[in-house]
């Protein structure tokens, strides 16, 4: 066998909400690279693609894609069918009572969703397949989590930062007890799942980004500083109109900036929110200074990146806990040299350090986030400054080369250890080749 060919590992079954996403590139990211190094992977969401266009890396993913019943309505012959082939197996009695016992905590038509969509994984699941892996720890994971009882298979699951924050603490000891091991992508979220979890390790691997694929500008973007009305300061965003993104924060701050200041923002994402968005634009008179592209695909996202001269990005805590762990968009956002504004909240102050490679501002403070704005648009020197110290932390902490090794430590059992180097803030053993080839590319 030739020695560049990457070794074969026994099939692994992908548990997904949804797929594919347009707002989860990460996930895709992640899927296409343990591909690359020869896993075998089979993917299976609990619910069909809603986005109308795909990200490049989901056509380059060769894995298969199966779907379960999104509502056991809708497939009733499939769920009783499942049902059959699995009624008598060992492990069903074990899903039942671990059912009965999740049914009084939480009595939801919901609960009894995921048994069904179990039975129908653990039914149609490929005998080659015996192992089986969740993404995200709320929904993929409960099914996931019957599955394996069906089955007797083990599993292990990828939590994230909605799943962390917005499911009840006995659900995610649960999970965490069960699963053979658990991996997240924030400091943040580890620390909470740790307390859940005495002494069984959660492992920390932040997801790390194609440097080679997302090499910045050789050249610096310019000089606008805000003063000449036929060449704004150009301020980006991208993400989902949903509340903890605080994009209606955003719009208030640039109401408060001054009128003799010149600059255009763009926002890039679906989202449920966004004609209220649209129309407090229109409310707050900023209907001719913003601009808004709906989702879009990652080439278009890039092309904006390398367009603009500062990236906003003012997360919030939602009124039900949901929050970001830490947003690729911004580590996207920093490898173009582009200076970022955010709020400490999540993991984002694991990637963005207050004044050294970028700006944090308290969440839900439109005032404060406009003074940071302010000194940006009129200053970009500064820009500059923050910009290019985002893309050498980038290099150093977030090369997804480093990263997938991690990971397939994990799923190998080669007892990598991804913590040592992940708790600190960087990877200590990243890719150095790519790494270099990434920081001398810098403008």
């Amino acid at each position: 066998m030739d020695d560049m060919t990457p070794p074969k590992r026994e099939p692994i079954a992908v548990v997904l909400k949804g797929y594919p996403r347009l707002s989860e590139t990460f996930i895709a990211e992640e899927i296409l690279g343990l591909e690359q190094a020869g896993f075998d992977l089979r993917l299976v969401a609990l619910r069909r693609p809603t986005d109308d266009r795909v990200h490049p890396v989901h056509r380059a993913i060769k894995a298969p894609v199966s779907y379960l019943p999104e509502y056991l309505h809708e497939e009733p012959w499939r769920v009783v069918w499942a049902w059959w082939r699995t009624r008598s197996r060992p492990g069903m009695a074990r899903a039942w009572t671990q059912f009965r016992a999740d049914l009084r905590h939480d009595p939801s038509r919901n609960r009894l969703r995921r048994l069904g969509q179990a039975m129908v994984l653990a039914a149609e699941l490929p005998a080659e397949i015996k192992r089986l892996h969740a993404h995200f720890i709320h929904t993929p994971a409960s099914v996931v989590a019957y599955a394996s009882l069906i089955t007797g298979h083990p599993w292990t699951c990828s939590a994230h930062a909605k799943d962390i924050w917005t499911s009840p603490d006995w659900e995610l000891a649960g999970k965490l007890r069960a699963a053979a091991w658990t991996v997240t992508c924030t400091r943040n979220g580890r620390d909470r799942l740790q307390e859940l979890s005495p002494g069984k390790p959660v492992h920390l691997v932040y997801h790390g980004l194609k440097l080679d694929r997302f090499k910045p500008l050789p050249l610096f973007r310019g000089s606008r500083d805000g003063t000449d009305p036929t060449s704004p300061v150009r301020l980006l965003s991208v993400g989902r109109a949903v509340e903890k993104k605080g994009f209606d924060t955003m719009l208030h701050a640039l109401a408060l900036l001054p009128g003799d200041r010149s600059w255009h923002w763009t926002h890039i994402g679906g989202g449920p929110g966004l004609p209220a968005l649209r129309e407090k634009a229109v409310d707050l008179g900023l209907v001719d200074r913003v601009t808004f592209l709906g989702a879009q695909d990652q080439v278009v996202v890039l092309d904006r990146y390398r367009v603009s001269d500062a990236f906003v990005l003012p997360c919030r805590v939602a009124a039900d806990g949901d929050r970001d762990g830490l947003p690729n968009v911004l580590v996207e956002a920093q490898s173009q040299g582009l200076c970022c504004v955010s709020t400490a909240v999540g993991g984002v102050a694991e990637l963005i350090e207050d004044g050294r490679n970028g700006l944090l501002v308290p969440a839900d403070d439109p005032a404060r986030l406009a003074t940071a704005l302010l000194a940006l648009i009129g200053d970009p020197g500064l820009r500059g400054r923050l910009g290019q110290a985002g893309a050498r932390r980038v290099a150093s902490a977030f090369d997804a080369a480093s990263s997938l090794a991690d990971l397939a430590g994990l799923f190998d059992g080669t007892g990598r250890q991804p913590q040592a180097a992940a708790i600190k803030g960087h990877h200590t053993d990243a890719s150095p080749a790519s790494s270099a080839a990434y920081t001398a590319s810098l403008p």
